[in-house]
């Protein structure tokens, strides 16, 4: 019976994780627990614990790899009172700690290949820890079930090899208690690794798919934990991953790990297109590492095959030679050409692909019938595959009617071997054989080249002739759907679908010239050697240490529930604004700079509704009014549109479609923001995007009076990416002798006019922007004498970066003073290269209230009186009400209600007339 702990689902997705194992068996661990709120003191009796002895486990870095199975045997004692526990020398895993630094400890966390009774579980725990540093996770059958042979082996493992359940017979349908069962085997996973990690000092490698949202239950204890994933199966393309009920759950669980390895360019990029259609994030390439931007963490993307042990390789060839093993397989295959396969036995590595194959090849050459043997050697099902029954009769049908056809008294062109080998066994097969066949329809890597190519090189330093020296020749016949095929450049390659040129293939790699098999030999065993499995784990790591490395630098916040958690990594000057900071530095100035963006900074996005709102215009006039006010919207909208939306502002200064036209606040003309005011380059680029927007669906083309933009935000991803690169060249190409300047940003391909930009030192050409808007505003008051001492800028999206900084910069090119005060701030939390942010557009308003009950009203310098009416008469201006410098206002319903030190007012905003009361409470006009 399933624990409740397992089973909800709740708790699951809030994080909130429940105790496994005992208290007394979590203070027995090696290291002090850094996990907020359980911090544990360890007394001498836990000192003494079954890794105290290991200096290391105190000092330096340490790593916990993670995986399905730990890399153990386990055998039940003959008395069956207790289990007997070994290295299973196999295991991948095992291997990998010889690619790390000699000081680096190395736990495992797993699950065991046998059912271990509730009640021996925490001494098995306690003694796999103290002998092999394993910390096993007991999975209870009914999990397991469910988790392993239910989601893992009937949804992930077919679909990861491109198989889809269109009806029963391939596959099941999607089953919800399954995918709620890999949760909870994962989510127990994690609470094993967090009984012994420490999260500042320790490195979690996580194996495979069986662990694919594991990233995110420990990304959500610790936000800065060091943490990478490899896929040893392919990754299917996005047509057929979209199909997964849960697809955005696992991608966005994969992205809570720093670092994502894949054995092929081929899976990395599949990843990538998913990841850009379902998620819209697009991957940059810099110095030749692949990086995702994800809420401001730089997701690694490593692109590594595999590798084998050189060393346990050659042991075994030792071993394989004393027990004769070669010798015997010699004998029986005198005067024979062996080809050897070596697969497991499911659906999806294509054995009876291979003995059609070699049926055509025998009868297309006959010459080689009665000398060419194909010995297949089938390893049984690791686990409850999907159409076994079938494809065993399939194959013996094969078998036995090629045989019975082709063969004859003393020859069996097919000699199929259906049982488990010891790995001594296989070496010795590999060492008889002249040639090598994979045809995989799908494969993860498959390391049986690899392992042929080393068995037929030898030992290293054999003498020449002995019996430890190989032939050092090999040919290989590989499918182009295994991970290892990229990597070996001398292989046939082969569609394993096309049977005919499969046997061509398998007739070519034997009747090759022996120098020629040399040759190729000689290049795989270069690589192979040279890129083994500690090669690997070396490379994995450095990557892993490069892409953390700015883990404790950056501030990091954890935020979204369930699988939508994600973790935001911000500068760790980037700061929310200060309400109370901003509003006193701005009443100290003498001369501000205000630079405010419209949509997504004043206006919502999502907003239907793009005009300004009385409430913008007030505080818009109430601070571009104070004379020590320099106030300009600064916006990629038209200038017609910013006109007339913002007529009530007299001395409001506008800068349209990103600042090719300004109109300085209380002008009516609009100056040009560029060389001229020729627009024929239009003539030439419009065309040119047409060309572009009728071939790619989902796209169109904006036309603004000194711009043209190429939006393709509806469009496929991916195509339209693709195209807005074809379409960047292409328009840089044929306009290349115009004063343009063109440009690619989030979903759009824009072409703008350059600028002549006039700053305090020089001149320079250069395109059209909100940053060099900017930089005329800020030079022009400097050149009046009025250089700015507090400057306000304020923006929401990539546009908006350019005025950040050369805000940021302005201080260098002397625009700026070293004692003016900046306060550049994006909206929202996201990277920036603002100082500050404001959370919505809502705070932005709130923000410049406050201000606006800062400012100063230009009737402040009269020697007047300022009597009640006066100051209530400035609430009416162009028909809307503004902030007055004595009082301030509290908004209810449609009503603004002024609170003033003399009077009480109320009016209704929008109307000529004002209702208020002075102290002897008789009403006025």
């Amino acid at each position: 019976m399933m624990s409740r702990s397992y089973t909800n689902l709740l708790d699951l997705a809030s994080g909130n994780f429940p105790t496994v194992g005992r208290e007394r068996d979590r203070k027995r661990l090696p290291r002090v627990m850094t996990v907020p709120g359980n911090i544990l003191e360890l007394d001498d009796e836990q000192a003494s614990s079954v890794t105290s002895e290991n200096p290391s486990s105190l000092i330096g870095d340490r790593i916990i790899i993670v995986a399905n199975l730990l890399p153990l045997k386990a055998k039940r004692r003959p008395d069956n009172k207790g289990w007997t526990f070994s290295w299973n020398e196999d295991s991948l895993l095992l291997r990998v700690r010889d690619g790390f630094p000699e000081d680096m400890e190395v736990l495992y966390v797993g699950s065991l290949p046998v059912d271990v009774d509730p009640i021996e579980q925490d001494d098995v725990a306690n003694y796999l820890l103290e002998k092999f540093k394993c910390v096993p996770a007991f999975l209870p059958p009914s999990l397991l079930e469910k988790y392993y042979y239910g989601f893992c082996k009937k949804h992930l493992w077919p679909l990861f090899h491109y198989m889809l359940p269109f009806s029963s017979d391939h596959g099941i349908r999607f089953d919800r208690s399954m995918w709620e069962a890999y949760v909870s085997a994962n989510k127990l996973f994690s609470q094993k690794v967090i009984e012994i990690i420490n999260p500042e000092d320790d490195f979690v490698w996580i194996h495979d798919y069986h662990l694919m949202v594991l990233p995110t239950f420990l990304r959500r204890r610790f936000v800065r934990l060091r943490m990478g994933f490899f896929l040893h199966s392919p990754f299917p393309s996005s047509e057929l991953y979209r199909s997964l009920p849960v697809r955005e759950e696992i991608l966005k669980a994969l992205l809570n790990s720093d670092l994502i390895g894949f054995h092929t360019f081929d899976y990395a990029r599949h990843f990538l297109s998913c990841c850009s259609r379902m998620l819209g994030l697009e991957y940059q390439s810099k110095r030749g590492y692949i990086g995702l931007d994800y809420y401001g963490r730089t997701v690694g993307i490593k692109i590594m095959p595999v590798g084998i042990h050189m060393g346990h390789i050659e042991s075994v060839l030792r071993q394989a030679d004393k027990e004769l093993q070669v010798e015997e397989l010699k004998q029986q295959f005198a005067g024979k050409t062996v080809l050897l396969g070596f697969d497991d036995m499911d659906i999806f590595k294509g054995i009876n692909l291979k003995l059609l194959a070699m049926e055509h090849m025998l009868k297309q050459h006959t010459t080689w019938q009665g000398r060419a043997v194909l010995v297949q050697i089938a390893n049984p099902s690791r686990g409850k595959g999907i159409n076994l029954d079938e494809i065993n009769r399939e194959i013996g049908e094969s078998c036995q009617r090629i045989n019975k056809e082709l063969g004859r008294p003393g020859y069996e062109p097919i000699v199929f071997i259906h049982r488990s080998l010891s790995i001594s066994e296989r070496m010795a097969y590999y060492s008889i054989a002249e040639c090598v066949v994979v045809t995989a329809v799908r494969d993860g890597m498959n390391l049986t080249p690899y392992e042929y190519i080393v068995c037929r090189e030898g030992v290293s330093g054999a003498e020449p002739g002995s019996d430890l020296s190989g032939p050092k020749k090999s040919m290989l016949v590989v499918s182009e759907f295994i991970g290892c095929s990229p990597s070996l450049s001398g292989a046939i390659r082969v569609n394993p679908w096309n049977v005919e040129s499969t046997a061509e293939a398998m007739y070519e790699a034997i009747s090759l010239a022996e120098r020629e098999k040399e040759l190729r030999h000689e290049k795989h065993y270069r690589y192979v050697s040279s890129h083994d499995v500690a090669f690997w784990s070396r490379s994995f790591l450095q990557d892993m240490e490069r892409t953390c490395v700015d883990h404790f630098r950056k501030r990091c916040w954890g935020i979204g529930l369930g699988f939508g958690f994600r973790v935001v990594a911000l500068d760790p000057n980037f700061r929310k604004l200060s309400m109370d900071e901003i509003t006193s530095t701005y009443c100290r100035a003498k001369s501000r700079a205000i630079l405010l963006d419209y949509d997504g900074t004043l206006m919502p996005q999502n907003s239907i509704i793009k005009t300004p709102s009385a409430q913008v215009l007030s505080l818009l006039n109430t601070l571009s009014g104070d004379p020590k006010n320099l106030v300009f919207m600064v916006s990629g909208r038209g200038r017609d549109s910013l006109s007339k939306w913002f007529l009530p502002c007299k001395k409001l200064g506008l800068s349209a479609e990103h600042g090719y036209f300004l109109r300085w606040p209380q002008v009516e003309e609009w100056e040009t923001y560029g060389q001229d005011s020729e627009f024929g380059w239009m003539h030439i680029a419009e065309p040119v995007m047409n060309s572009y927007t009728e071939a790619t669906d989902g796209s169109g083309i904006e036309r603004k009076e000194s711009a043209l933009v190429w939006h393709y935000h509806d469009a496929d991803p991916v195509f339209g990416f693709s195209q807005a690169k074809e379409m960047l060249d292409h328009l840089e190409s044929v306009l290349a002798n115009e004063p343009v300047a063109v440009k690619s940003g989030q979903f759009i391909v824009e072409v703008k006019p350059q600028a002549s930009i006039l700053t305090t030192d020089l001149v320079s050409t250069l395109g059209v922007s909100k940053g060099r808007v900017a930089e005329k505003i800020l030079a022009s008051m400097a050149d009046k004498g009025k250089q700015a001492d507090f400057v306000l800028c304020i923006g929401d999206d990539r546009s908006d970066e350019d005025m950040f900084e050369i805000i940021g910069n302005a201080v260098s090119s002397r625009i700026l003073s070293y004692n003016t005060e900046i306060f550049a701030c994006t909206v929202g939390q996201k990277p920036s290269k603002a100082k500050y942010y404001l959370d919505d557009s809502s705070e932005v308003v709130t923000m410049l209230e406050s201000l606006a009950d800062a400012t100063e009203s230009p009737a402040s310098s009269d020697n007047e009186p300022d009597s009640p009416p006066r100051r209530i008469g400035r609430v009416l201006q162009m028909g809307y009400a503004i902030v007055c410098k004595t009082g301030y206002f509290e908004v209810k319903g449609s009503g603004l209600i002024l609170i003033d030190r003399t009077s009480l007012a109320s009016s209704s905003a929008g109307t000529s007339k004002l209702y208020w009361k002075d102290r002897t409470q008789n009403p006025r006009y």
